[in-house]
């Protein structure tokens, strides 16, 4: 499913997003989800990780969306669409009756409002390099306009967007979070306080949300597909340890232990009698990765960059997860297409890491900080890389933080020499090889607020990635897939990362909880909440 390609065409029929069919799903009932760390927003403009990215999926709608547990593109908001022959100019018209949580109909100027706020620097969202393709892109960006001349709103059901050059991914990025559609008034009147007040037209309401606490989600009873959500209410549970998180799912009391198994309950519970029904294990498009930032010394210089890729011990981590990852040699995953199956990157090999750091001038080593999350197994898995890199002669000091901290280390004060992004690895918003360069390693994301915590930016790589994505002829696939390939094996001669391992993604449900394993690992927005159900 993760290699379906939607294809240009001059017209789209309306589909309709279909009821799940694994099991007979009920309506009604309220799910406890829990997770280790508090949300640090839902403005869809804004948040960017795991855990928010499922929760504002579903308090929000944007002109597209995909069947649930897959990767097919579908019309959401959109009724239908057509895109012209030469891939520039996309116009939608919008469903007529489609209501804000605060009763106000969705209407054209309320798509190009929410599009340009996720743009405009002002927010300090991590998205706006989604939407590059848009006449007007650089002005907004640039300060020397509010408004994109490439969206036209000529009246409250038609939106056209107009390209500067044709765009393969562009109904993907019409269907990620960034292009969630928001009210201005209640923008307004949050005063900045938006990703805690949110207003949208999706599934879920938020109706109340204690920091540190929980968040408590009710059905959206106006929502445009009767009868969806099936559940009534989502209550997240934050502060919850994975293990004490377990302990209760297993007493009945959590049905859905958001941060997973910890590896050392893992075959335990696998083998045990509930074990079957409780496990969802699945494969995701991730990569889990050490960042290294480019911008400070010794990372600055490319040799240490390198031994670090092969001083880690990449097999020794997938142990400590049971088995439950491979060693990954380049960003890419190995489901993505352009995947490059006969690359092998830096292998781990202790010798040639000491050399190249002596080359370097650093043949007594330095010292560093690794930042990493504070949830198990990723404290663990950060130690082991520290014992890896003190072999090298690196001493590592590794800083285990909430999530949201080692966010702001990376992304917004730029601080962190060294990040382990396990429990923030990169799970692909869509399921094209681009999605895994611009937000993570282009320029445009190394911005403050953006996802590229290796500060690396490369201009000539960047103008390869326009003219890839610009490949938007149906015929043009393999030779699109190819050049996407050859730039991230390319990137790793300037070893930004250490690609480290490629995951499978394993979540604890309870027995009660029904519908197919891939809506638990939905592999656009994790778990859809919109999709689960109470048998």
């Amino acid at each position: 499913m993760f290699k379906r390609w939607l294809l240009a065409s001059t017209t789209a029929a309306v589909l309709a997003i279909l009821p799940i069919a694994a099991q007979a799903q009920t309506n009604g009932g309220d799910i406890v989800v829990t997770y280790k760390d508090d949300i640090t927003t839902l403005d869809p403009a804004i948040g960017y990780d795991w855990v928010n990215w499922s929760m504002i999926k579903s308090l929000f709608s944007r002109l597209m969306d995909y069947e649930p547990g897959t990767a097919n593109l579908v019309p959401s908001l959109a009724e239908s669409f057509t895109v012209s022959p030469d891939g520039l100019t996309y116009e939608f018209k919008l469903r007529k009756g489609v209501k804000f949580s605060n009763g106000r109909e969705v209407v054209a100027s309320d798509v190009k409002y929410s599009i340009e706020r996720a743009i405009n620097p002002k927010t300090q969202g991590p998205g706006a390099g989604f939407f590059g393709a848009v006449n007007g892109f650089a002005d907004l960006t640039g300060g020397t306009s509010e408004t994109l001349s490439g969206i036209e709103t000529p009246d409250d059901g038609t939106v056209i967007f107009k390209l500067s050059r044709p765009d393969a991914t562009f109904l993907h990025v019409l269907a990620i979070n960034f292009a969630s559609v928001v009210p201005k008034e209640a923008v307004d009147a949050a005063a900045g306080d938006f990703g805690k007040k949110p207003v949208g037209s999706g599934t879920l309401i938020l109706k109340d949300w204690t920091i540190g606490q929980k968040l408590s989600f009710e059905r959206n009873p106006d929502y445009y597909i009767k009868g969806v959500p099936y559940i009534d209410s989502v209550t997240v549970e934050v502060g919850q340890e994975p293990l004490v998180a377990l302990l209760r799912l297993q007493k009945g009391e959590v049905d859905i232990a958001g941060d997973g198994i910890p590896p050392a309950k893992f075959l335990e519970i696998k083998n045990s009698p509930e074990g079957a029904q409780m496990i969802v294990d699945g494969e995701q498009l991730h990569t889990g990765y050490v960042t290294l930032n480019t911008k400070v010394k010794p990372f600055d210089d490319v040799k240490v960059r390198q031994a670090v890729n092969m001083a880690i011990n990449k097999e020794r981590i997938t142990r400590i997860l049971n088995g439950r990852a491979t060693p990954a040699n380049q960003p890419l995953p190995p489901l993505m297409p352009g995947y490059d199956k006969a690359f092998t990157g830096y292998g781990y090999d202790v010798d040639k890491a000491k050399a190249l750091l002596a080359e370097a001038g650093y043949a007594d080593g330095f010292e560093t900080v690794l930042f990493s999350t504070n949830t198990d197994p990723q404290p663990r898995i950060a130690q082991a890389i520290q014992q890896d890199l003190a072999a090298v002669g690196i001493k590592a000091e590794v800083r285990a933080l909430a999530q949201g901290n080692v966010i702001a280390a990376g992304g917004t004060e730029g601080e962190a020499p060294m990040i382990w992004s396990g429990g923030m690895a990169w799970i692909a918003d869509f399921p094209d090889p681009s999605n895994f360069y611009g937000p993570i390693l282009g320029c445009g994301g190394a911005v403050q607020g953006g996802w590229n915590w290796s500060w690396y930016c490369n201009e000539a790589l960047d103008k390869r990635a326009i003219e890839a994505d610009s490949m938007s002829d149906p015929a043009k696939v393999a030779e699109r897939q190819a050049a996407w390939g050859k730039i991230f094996t390319d990137i790793m001669a300037d070893a930004p990362w250490v690609p480290v391992i490629n995951e499978r993604r394993v979540v604890a449900k309870s027995a009660r909880m029904g519908g197919p394993d891939n809506i638990y690992i939905d592999p656009t927005r994790v778990i859809n909440y919109d999709a689960i159900f109470v048998k």
